[in-house]
């Protein structure tokens, strides 16, 4: 996990050799200037040191910060240096470990953001010991003891290389480091290492910290890249969490615009969709029978059920059944058995029927919770009633007491678990010195405006506030489960449309600013990963160590939502997250489903139930350092995903010829009587989205021209796939038009 030190400079109990060494170099006067450059007010240079190569940035009067390139212990460094076509400065180093590049590069000079890339050809095979992180604050006087500030957030576990700071006194404002990891796959994979929790550190020594390779060498000769880091900083300091995550989102989004990207995948998800149905009705191992009614299983073949897993699962097939026009009788045998859960007596929704914790059920303690179980079956249950179900609406409104008096129980800070019959609490911080389900807040905020908008009660609305409010000081520690802080982002926006205040559409920024923190923004090539693609993938939990489908599907049908709800009044930087998480998550997903896997990536030692390749349904657990996948196991609940991935993804038409398809999400889709349908997409400008036109039936697709209206003389370019589909980029803003001709 990280380990960065959060507290500020007056909290520090002493300094580092590498800060002794720094603060001694600088001051003895004697580091010659290799180079110099202007940036945003700010002076660049870099400078030789006795056994490093460094770059300086600083501010007049502010301080600034300081990023060993390289760290070669034993003679002095020989330094040439060059510049390449693109105007990137070059430095090659010759030292005992044999020679560096480094190459230092400004993307936009209007920008203040560089990237500084560092190789290594090892003039011997190389082990490479714990060594001395990267990244140093600076005072005026170039002290880097003497600088204060605040580390706001760093890496967790495997998710992306960043430390993100502030730099108070002298102010210098805000910066975000960026180690981009997937440059770094040859280093991981030659040393068999991994870079868990490498980014943080201890405050004034911060960044990168390569993992040892005590064991396998970097061979001789053979040029291996040990750095990749962008810095991108802003002027301002942030005074509350709103503001600071407002500066993480953009200092992200500015770099996420400068990063090579992967390139995702189409997968049919329509077919994978009609085979998740397929095998929940067929497959004894998914469904049991109890008190006269079908329930699935949590996982295949175990686990007694629960109203999450219940709802987690009809609600998006309720979607994909209307998306198709034709019945889905399963969904009806789902629906059937909800009111089961429903106890009288606490007069709420349980998570489990009421023979849990009885006779041979008697493995589990049905008053045992955790808080987000209480109120995700009434989400759900929610979107039921707001679609008209009677019987939904009356489950949903009568649970409604308990889910507001365990709130306020809690003062709207809610406990990991509890009892439910008592309220007592179980499990209350994650760790000391922790808070509990925090996130909790804002899944409550959205069930309470679920009640406010089927019953127009102010008193839902003031819960609502409430629960969010109770939130204000939290920062990064908000996110507790991914699924959980995308619903919270969408109460905040919620809640910001109804009344107005901005403190609410600020508020949804520390939830987008904690789930894009728990992000894996690199592509890995470590162990079993180099079957799967894990970029812009979401831990499940705040300390997660995989990756899983089901927080995955939620997060991405929710933020779907967002960007329908906030529209053009979302900033560029949000916009272009969230639409990327859209474009990647469905390309990631396909290869939870075990049967896209070889054998021996998969779990042979699984948690819950077993796996079978043969069923559509996901495993749980993916992992960005190649562990094996599914050992928790092949999760029931995580067949939603298929139906919200198509019933978002895809978009029927009622004259058309096709099936239109697109990566990023789709608005103000129209489809006159004439051949022709025109959309827009979502996202930022300068960004796309691939789509496809999927013929309907056993038709080829007749001619078709897709223009857009910022070149409405030109066609946008398009290719026929391998399928028969039409594909072409569908750049985000402005309408985009498809005709076609008439058979």
């Amino acid at each position: 996990m990280s380990r960065v030190n959060h507290r500020d400079r007056k909290g520090v109990p002493g300094l580092t050799p590498g800060v002794l060494a720094l603060r001694d170099e600088l001051a003895s006067g004697r580091m010659p200037l290799i180079g110099r450059r202007h940036l945003d007010n700010c002076t660049m240079e870099v400078r030789r040191g006795h056994d490093a190569l460094w770059l300086f940035v600083r501010r007049d009067g502010g301080g600034g910060f300081a990023l060993r390139a390289v760290h070669s212990p034993g003679r002095p460094l020989r330094v040439e240096t060059a510049e390449d076509a693109q105007g990137r400065q070059q430095f090659e180093a010759q030292g005992s470990l044999g020679t560096f590049r480094v190459t230092l590069a400004i993307p936009d000079p209007e920008q203040p953001l560089l990237r500084c890339t560092v190789r290594l050809t090892p003039a011997e095979d190389l082990l490479l010991p714990c060594g001395p992180r990267d990244l140093y604050p600076l005072d005026a006087d170039a002290d880097p003891a003497g600088k204060e500030g605040i580390v706001r957030a760093a890496q967790r576990g495997l998710n992306s290389g960043i430390v993100y700071l502030s730099l108070t006194r002298p102010q210098f404002g805000c910066l975000l480091y960026f180690q981009n990891l997937t440059a770094l796959n040859d280093y991981f994979r030659a040393t068999g290492t991994t870079p868990e929790g490498q980014v943080g550190g201890q405050w004034p020594e911060l960044g990168y910290e390569i993992p040892a390779s005590n064991e396998r060498p970097l061979l001789k000769g053979r040029e291996v890249t040990l750095s990749d880091v962008f810095l991108h900083w802003a002027r301002e300091i942030p005074q509350d969490p709103r503001q600071s995550a407002r500066l993480f989102l953009d200092l992200l989004a500015g770099i996420y615009r400068r990063l090579e990207r992967p390139e995702p995948e189409y997968h049919d998800w329509p077919r994978r969709a009609e085979e998740t149905v397929r095998d929940l009705v067929r497959s004894p191992d998914a469904t049991l029978r109890q008190y006269g009614h079908l329930y699935l299983h949590p996982y295949v073949a175990a686990e007694h059920p629960d109203s999450m897993v219940q709802l987690t699962v009809l609600l998006p097939m309720r979607e994909f059944q209307d998306w198709k026009g034709e019945p889905i009788p399963l969904t009806d045998a789902l629906r059937a058995g909800i009111k089961r859960f429903f106890d009288p007596e606490l007069n709420t929704l349980r998570r489990y029927l009421p023979d849990v914790g009885k006779g041979k059920k008697a493995d589990k303690n049905p008053d045992e919770v955790d808080s987000w179980y209480l109120y995700h079956p009434l989400s759900n249950l929610g979107r039921l009633a707001l679609g008209g179900d009677a019987e939904a609406r009356d489950l949903f409104l009568q649970s409604l007491e308990y889910g507001i008096k365990a709130a306020r129980h809690f003062q709207y800070r809610w406990p990991v678990q509890f009892k439910m019959d008592t309220l007592e609490v179980i499990k209350g911080p994650r760790k000391p010195g922790e808070p509990g389900q925090s996130d909790a807040g804002g899944l409550y905020a959205y069930v309470m405006l679920q009640a406010w908008d089927l019953t127009g009660k102010q008193r839902y609305l003031d819960e609502a506030k409430k629960a969010i409010q109770a939130l204000k000081d939290m920062e990064f520690e908000i996110g507790y489960q991914a699924n959980l802080s995308a619903c919270g982002a969408n109460a905040c926006l919620r809640l910001w449309r109804i009344t107005g205040e901005e403190f609410y559409r600020d508020q949804g920024d520390v939830f987008l600013a904690s789930f894009f923190h728990n992000c894996m923004i690199w592509e890995s090539e470590i162990g079993n990963a180099k079957f799967y693609p894990v970029f812009l993938g979401v831990t499940c939990l705040h300390d997660g160590a995989y990756m899983a489908l089901y927080e995955c599907f939620e997060s991405f049908a929710a933020f779907h939502e967002y960007l329908d709800r906030g529209g053009e009044d979302l900033s560029l930087s949000v916009r272009l997250l969230l639409t990327e998480y859209c474009k990647y998550t469905p390309s990631r997903a396909w290869y939870y489903y075990p049967k896209e896997l070889p054998d021996d990536a998969l779990a042979t030692e699984i948690r819950n139930g077993h796996i079978d390749r043969s069923l559509t349904f996901p495993l749980e657990d993916l992992y960005g350092d190649g562990q094996p996948a599914g050992q928790v196991g092949q999760e029931i609940y995580g067949c939603g995903a298929a139906f919200a991935f198509t019933t978002r993804s895809y978009h029927r038409l009622k004259h058309a010829p096709f099936v239109l398809f697109c990566e990023y999400p789709v608005y103000e889709l129209k489809e006159p009587d004439e051949p022709c349908v025109s959309f827009r997409v979502r996202g930022a400008e300068g960004f796309s989205g691939r789509a496809r036109l999927i013929p309907r039936g056993r038709k080829p697709l007749p001619p078709v021209s897709v223009r857009h209206e910022g070149r409405p003389d030109a066609p946008l370019p398009g290719r026929e796939t391998a399928e028969g589909h039409w594909e072409f980029d569908a750049p985000a803003g402005g309408r985009i038009e498809i005709h076609w001709d008439r058979r």
